[in-house]
């Protein structure tokens, strides 16, 4: 209920606007706002407003149904079934059909934060009022977010048009007392968890389950995901990348600026202003002693490579942060009257988009392989394999071998998703995106590129160790330090392996991602 401006929620919250909320429906989000909303740094809200579309969207579909006419999704059969006429008396059970019939995911969960960023998406989508549900439901939904009562996701099933639909039916059965839901790191069913938290099962109305099943929120939250993920791996490649170049001794003009005027591409001046400011009171950069006029494209060529993953990037977050603030369901109730079947639950707006940012991610990958390798050639001061005992000891042989596995797993999962098509629904459903195997992939192949970058940084930092007493800029040495704190300099064979978990460790660390973006 609505009092004095503040939002009176069924389930006892009084939401008052504050500096760190958002409002469901109403604001438009940017990604890192959806984020600061799964952490739980900011808090979503319903206000007057948000309600108010919401109630009138739901009274608009009670007035299409007091009207006697035909539309599609509020009393008609879906999908191939849009010609079959559902009665009044029958339009709740067809509600709850529609979420138990969907339900037929199958695989691993999904991420328990991927789950609870579909709630959180989905929620601002049904509050902008066009949807047709009730404020029951999204009260609901809201509720979920509050008291953790995350639904268990399956991770396959989704061809990512009409929307995704298996994986939201498993996202609200639990509306209707079904499915399972996360409790901690357990799993308990729906029905004990709405009994712990003394909750009834919601009655659909018309309307409502297919507009919570119509969307694109797998998607759309495997996107967001991945680009927070994404946008810290670009600045810890820029930091690797430069930590390579001091050990190898490297060449500072590829980084200047006057070079990167001449073709601006925004990623690519980004790129070599951080290598430069990275490079800054370097001792080392200034050492003439293995002076040459170029280096391998891996180094020399930093701003240019990581530069083009980075405005791959600036595309997926503005097509992202379209589609966070779209209404991807269907049909579209505008009002009293109309209500337009059409295509806006498609994902191929974002499927195209997560291919593309895969290749970028996967890109980050293939140059840091190619850095490890320089670094283990025995060149320009270091000896072979980072060891200066080599033959005895293998030294830092191996873990480019697994840098290398790493990268051509990667070009597999390069395949875009998006290109492949294969029709559903007996023909009605002719073409399909496929966007949710995209955003799967996306994300497995910044899970690479993660352990890619800790092993080229372990080795960069071996490599600095031959560079004494000579000094990296403050920055670096910084991140040296902090490495030498968890894995000391390698003197001889050990299990390597550990010390690779170790470094892994370390980049996912708040302590590491403070020192690399700036």
């Amino acid at each position: 209920m609505v009092s004095n401006g503040i939002i009176l929620c069924n389930f006892g919250f009084q939401f008052q606007l504050k500096m760190n909320q958002k409002i469901y429906g109403v604001d438009h989000w940017s990604w890192s706002d959806a984020i600061s909303l799964l952490k739980g740094e900011t808090k979503g809200v319903l206000t007057e407003q948000s309600v108010a579309q919401i109630r009138k969207s739901a009274q608009n579909v009670q007035q299409i149904i007091d009207s006697g006419k035909t539309v599609y999704g509020i009393n008609t059969g879906f999908g191939p079934l849009c010609d079959t006429l559902i009665s009044k008396a029958e339009t709740r059970k067809l509600q709850e059909n529609l979420l138990i019939s969907h339900s037929v995911g199958v695989g691993n969960p999904i991420p328990k934060e991927i789950s609870k960023l579909m709630l959180i998406t989905k929620a601002h989508a049904l509050a902008k009022g066009y949807s047709g549900v009730t404020l029951e439901v999204v009260e609901r939904i809201l509720l979920m977010i509050e008291q953790d009562i995350i639904p268990v996701v399956p991770e396959q099933g989704s061809v990512g048009a009409s929307g995704d639909l298996a994986p939201l039916a498993h996202l609200f059965l639990p509306l209707i007392g079904e499915g399972n839901v996360w409790e901690g790191d357990q799993i308990i069913s729906a029905k004990e968890a709405l009994q712990k938290h003394q909750l009834e099962p919601i009655m659909l109305s018309a309307k409502e389950g297919l507009g919570l099943i119509n969307g694109t929120q797998f998607i759309l939250s495997h996107a967001l995901v991945g680009l927070n993920r994404f946008k810290y791996l670009l600045d810890l490649a820029d930091l690797v990348g430069a930590m390579s170049l001091e050990a190898y001794s490297g060449v500072r003009s590829p980084f200047m600026e006057e070079l990167h005027q001449v073709r601006p591409y925004e990623g690519t001046r980004l790129v070599a202003k951080r290598i430069r400011d990275l490079l800054e009171g370097s001792e080392i950069i200034e050492n003439e002693d293995f002076h040459r006029v170029q280096d391998p494209y891996s180094l020399r060529c930093m701003p240019q490579v990581h530069g083009a993953s980075r405005n791959a990037w600036l595309h997926l977050r503005d097509l992202a942060e379209i589609e966070l603030n779209s209404v991807t369901d269907n049909p579209i109730v505008l009002d009293g009257e109309t209500a337009i079947s059409g295509g806006n639950f498609h994902g191929q707006p974002m499927a195209i988009v997560l291919d593309y940012g895969t290749l970028a991610a996967a890109e980050l990958g293939n140059i840091s392989d190619r850095r490890s390798y320089l670094l283990i050639e025995g060149k320009f001061g270091l000896p072979r394999f980072l060891t200066a005992a080599s033959g005895l000891n293998s030294g830092f042989m191996i873990p480019q071998y697994t840098t290398a596995a790493l990268v051509t797993e990667n070009k597999t999962l390069c395949f875009p998703a998006s290109a492949d098509s294969i029709p559903t629904s007996i023909g009605q459903e002719d073409h399909v995106s496929m966007g949710s195997i995209s955003g799967r992939k996306f994300n497995q192949v910044l899970g690479n590129v993660e352990k890619i970058l800790a092993i080229e940084l372990m080795l960069g930092c071996q490599g600095i160790e031959f560079r004494r007493p000579m000094k990296t800029s403050q920055r670096l040495e910084e991140v040296h330090a902090l490495v030498r704190s968890k894995v000391r300099k390698l003197e001889d064979d050990r299990l390597i392996g550990e010390d690779i978990e170790k470094m892994i460790e370390l980049v996912q660390s708040e302590t590491m991602k403070k020192l690399v973006s700036f």
